[in-house]
C-alpha cells in the first residue's frame, strides 16, 4: 500500500523538474525586450475630458497618450468624409441641415421651389359698353379664360439646436418670391378697367414673402414641453380646414405645449400688410387691419385619437384710415364698390369649437363658429350694422383599405334683410378651406364676379361663402350676404404608393336670396345655385414631395338660382399644378 503514494511523489518530482528546464532554455533563447517608445501626445478636442490608464488596466480621469492609429476630427458629424455631392437633397448634405455650417449645432437649410400653376376655365364674363365682338348685344360674353401663374421660391433657415429630442435654441427665416402672372379673357374691361388695354395681363412681382425670427423661451417640462416665440413675417393656419384664417403675414406668435405635447396653445396678433392684386404675395405697404388669435388644441380629448380645438379671432379692418384704396389694375376695392360705397370699419368677433379624429372606425371632422361685432357703414345695408352670422361643418369618412369614402355638409347664415340693422350672414377673415374637394372644386377655385369693371363676386377665389365681397385679399368682410349650404359626398383613391385620386361631388344651395334681391334689384332669385363634380389626382414620382403633380377637371351644373342671376350653360375648368422643390 506504501508503494503507490511513493510512485506518485516520484512522477511529480520528475513534472517539476521537466518544468523548470524548459524555462531555463525559453530565458537563454529569448532576447532582451526593447522598451516601447513614448506615444505621441495628442491634443484634446475642446469637447473631451483628459483620461489616463490606472495601475489596473482601467480607464481613468488623469491624462493619456495616444497611439498614431487615430487622428482628431472636427467634430462628430465629419468622422467620415461625405461621399454625395452638394446638388444631392436626398442624402446627407450640409445645404440641407444635416452637417452644422458653424460649430456643432449650427444648421443651414436652403430650400429652392418652382410652383406652376395653368387652368383654363369658362365662367360668367361681362361683355360691358365695349364689347371684343361687334354687334355683341348680351350682358355676358365670351365666357372663355386662361390663367397661367409661376412662383419662384428661395428659402434659408439658420436655426441652432440639436433638434433630434428637444426644440432648437433659435432659428432665423428668409423666403424670397417671384412671381410672373399672365390672364387671358374675351372680353374688355374686365383685366383692367380701360377698355383700350384689351384682354389680356401679364404682370411680375418680386417680395420678401417671409422674414421671421423665433426663440426658444424656455422648456416646461423633462418631455420637452416647451414655449416659444417667433416675430416678423410668418404663416399661421387657425385652424384644421383653414375655414377662418390661413394667411402669410407679419407679427408675433407666442407658442408651447404642455402635457407631452397633448396641450398645444398659441397666441397670435397680426399687423396686416396690404397684398398684391395678382400674385398675391405681400408687399410692405400697410393696412389698417389687426388680427388676434388665441386658440388651444387638446390631443386625445375624450376619446383616444380625436384632437380637439377652442378659438377666439378678432378681425378690426379699419377701412375708415386707408381713403379709398384701388388694386394695381385700377379696380376700387375698399370700400366695396357697391350700394353706397362708404368707406367703413369692420370689427368682428369669432368663437370656435373644432375637432379632428376618429371614433372607431369613423372618422371625423367638424367646426362651429359664431361671429359676433360690428360694421360701422355697411356698403349694402347702407348703414351701420350688428353681426351675428354662424358657421357650421361636418365631415364623415371611413377608410376601407386603399379607399376613403366620405360625406359632409357645410353651413354659413345668411342675412334674411339687408335693410334691418343686422347682419346674419357669415363671413370669414381670409379662409382657404381644405373640404368638399378643394382646390379641385368649381366653387372654390373661380371667382364669380357679379358685375363688370371690378364690382364685387358671388364667391371668392379658394373660398366657398358667398360673401359680395370685391377681393378676399384686399377688400374688407361682409356679413349681408345669402350663405350658402352645401351637401357633399366623395371618395378617394391611394392607387398606388405614387398616385392618388380624389372625386367629390356637391349640391350648393343660397340659405337667403334677399341680399341678392337688393343688390341687383332683381326680385324673386330662387335659391338653388348648382351642381359641382370635381375630380383630381395628386402624383408624387419618387414617393417624397421634390416633385408634385396635380391635374384636375370640373364642371359646374347651373340651377335656377344660378341662371336668374348670370345664365344656364354648363361651366368647366381644367388645369394642372407643379411643384418642384429642392
Amino acid at each position: 500500500m506504501m508503494a503507490l503514494p511513493n510512485l506518485l511523489v516520484a512522477i511529480l518530482m520528475i513534472f517539476a523538474a521537466e518544468l523548470a528546464l524548459a524555462a531555463d532554455t525559453d530565458s537563454e533563447a529569448a532576447p532582451e525586450a526593447e522598451p516601447a517608445p513614448a506615444a505621441e501626445q495628442r491634443v484634446l478636442g475642446p469637447n473631451e475630458a483628459p483620461v489616463s490608464e490606472t495601475g489596473n488596466g482601467q480607464v481613468g480621469t488623469a491624462d493619456i497618450t495616444t497611439g498614431t492609429t487615430f487622428e482628431a476630427v472636427p467634430d462628430r458629424w465629419r468622422v467620415l468624409p461625405n461621399p454625395y455631392p452638394w446638388y444631392d437633397p436626398y442624402n446627407r448634405n450640409t445645404l440641407k441641415g444635416d452637417y452644422p455650417i458653424w460649430g456643432e449645432d449650427i444648421f443651414l437649410k436652403l430650400t429652392g421651389i418652382s410652383k406652376t400653376n395653368i387652368e383654363g376655365r369658362s365662367a360668367p364674363t361681362p361683355s360691358g359698353a365695349s364689347s371684343e365682338d361687334p354687334g355683341s348685344f348680351r350682358f355676358f360674353g365670351d365666357r372663355n379664360a386662361s390663367i397661367i401663374d409661376e412662383k419662384f421660391v428661395i428659402r434659408a433657415d439658420l436655426q441652432k439646436g440639436l433638434t433630434a429630442f428637444q426644440p432648437f435654441e433659435w432659428q432665423f427665416t428668409l423666403e424670397a418670391v417671384a412671381d410672373i402672372n399672365h390672364v387671358g379673357v374675351e372680353e374688355r374691361g374686365n383685366v383692367t378697367p380701360d377698355v383700350r388695354d384689351g384682354t389680356t395681363r401679364t404682370t411680375s412681382d418680386l417680395e420678401l414673402q417671409e422674414a421671421a425670427v423665433e426663440v426658444h423661451l424656455a422648456d416646461l417640462s423633462e418631455r420637452y414641453d416647451s414655449v416659444s416665440v417667433r416675430v416678423g413675417r410668418q404663416p399661421f393656419n387657425s385652424d384644421f380646414r383653414s375655414l377662418i384664417f390661413s394667411d402669410v403675414n407679419q407679427g408675433i406668435r407666442l407658442f408651447g405645449s404642455a402635457d407631452g405635447n397633448r396641450y398645444q396653445a398659441n397666441l397670435l396678433y397680426f399687423y396686416q400688410a396690404e397684398k398684391d392684386t395678382n400674385s398675391d404675395l405681400n408687399t410692405f405697404d400697410i393696412r389698417h387691419q389687426q388680427v388676434f388669435v388665441g386658440n388651444l388644441y387638446i390631443q386625445d380629448f375624450l376619446q383616444l385619437g380625436y384632437q380637439t380645438q377652442f378659438s377666439l379671432h378678432i378681425n378690426d379692418d379699419d377701412g375708415t384710415a386707408d381713403g379709398l384704396h384701388y388694386d394695381n389694375q385700377g379696380f376700387l376695392v375698399r370700400p366695396d364698390p357697391v350700394g353706397i360705397a362708404q368707406q367703413h370699419q369692420v370689427t368682428a368677433y369669432y368663437l370656435g369649437w373644432a375637432g379632428e379624429g376618429h371614433f372607431g372606425w369613423l372618422n371625423v371632422s367638424h367646426a362651429f363658429y359664431e361671429v359676433l361685432g360690428e360694421d360701422s357703414n355697411n356698403p349694402i345695408a347702407g348703414r351701420p350694422v350688428d353681426i351675428n352670422g354662424q358657421l357650421a361643418f361636418l365631415e364623415l369618412s371611413m377608410d376601407r383599405d386603399w379607399m376613403r369614402y366620405q360625406t359632409s355638409v357645410f353651413f354659413s347664415s345668411g342675412d334674411d334683410d339687408p335693410r334691418d340693422g343686422d347682419a346674419r350672414g357669415f363671413d370669414s377673415i381670409l379662409d382657404n378651406p381644405k373640404i368638399m374637394g378643394g382646390e379641385f372644386s368649381y366653387w372654390q377655385r373661380q371667382s364669380i364676379r357679379i358685375a363688370d369693371r371690378g364690382g364685387v363676386a358671388v364667391t371668392q377665389r379658394n373660398s366657398f361663402i358667398p360673401d359680395l365681397r370685391s377681393s378676399k385679399t384686399e377688400g374688407q368682410s361682409n356679413f349681408v350676404n345669402p350663405g350658402i349650404l352645401m351637401l357633399n359626398v366623395g371618395a378617394s383613391a391611394e392607387l398606388t404608393q405614387t398616385f392618388k385620386l380624389v372625386f367629390n361631388a356637391n349640391y350648393l344651395r343660397f340659405v337667403e336670396t334677399r341680399p341678392m334681391e337688393v343688390l341687383l334689384k332683381q326680385p324673386s332669385i330662387a335659391s338653388d345655385i348648382g351642381v359641382d363634380i370635381s375630380l383630381g389626382a395628386e402624383y408624387r414620382p419618387f414617393l417624397n414631395n421634390n416633385i408634385i403633380v396635380k391635374p384636375f377637371v370640373a364642371v359646374f351644373q347651373p340651377l335656377d338660382g344660378f341662371k336668374d342671376i348670370y345664365e344656364s350653360d354648363t361651366l368647366f375648368q381644367a388645369g394642372a399644378e407643379l411643384a418642384l422643390i429642392f
